[in-house]
């Protein structure tokens, strides 16, 4: 049963990943006005995240140093409930936030390594 639990949470914490990364998307698809800024905004921002995740949060980063580890994955998840809620999907920003927090303390109390 733990093991199932492990893997739940790991795969919810994955998941989480990949719907920040949407909202990003969706944030800067929402937030510019013309065709060309919606498309730099809403393909950049989610690159430019999986970029900076993929060295220095990412399990296997290119960098590994705790410090931006954590720094990146503030600026990710926080990026993605700010960017939430300024498009006016205040209740999914919460229900992110929310998710992420349990997951998060899931992983840690379970003390399960990423």
């Amino acid at each position: 049963m733990l093991e199932v639990w492990k893997w739940a949470n790991l795969t919810l914490a994955f998941a989480m990943e990949l719907v920040a990364l949407a909202a990003l998307a969706l944030w800067g698809w929402k937030t510019a006005t013309a065709i060309p800024a919606k498309l730099v905004l809403a393909v950049g921002a989610p690159l430019l995240a999986a970029v900076a995740w993929s060295l220095f949060a990412a399990p296997k980063a290119t960098f590994d140093y705790p410090l931006l580890a954590v720094v990146t994955k503030v600026l990710v998840f926080g990026g993605a409930a700010v960017g939430l809620w300024a498009a006016s999907y205040r209740a999914a920003a919460v229900v992110f936030v929310t998710v992420l927090v349990a997951n998060l303390l899931a992983i840690r109390l379970g003390h399960i390594t990423l």
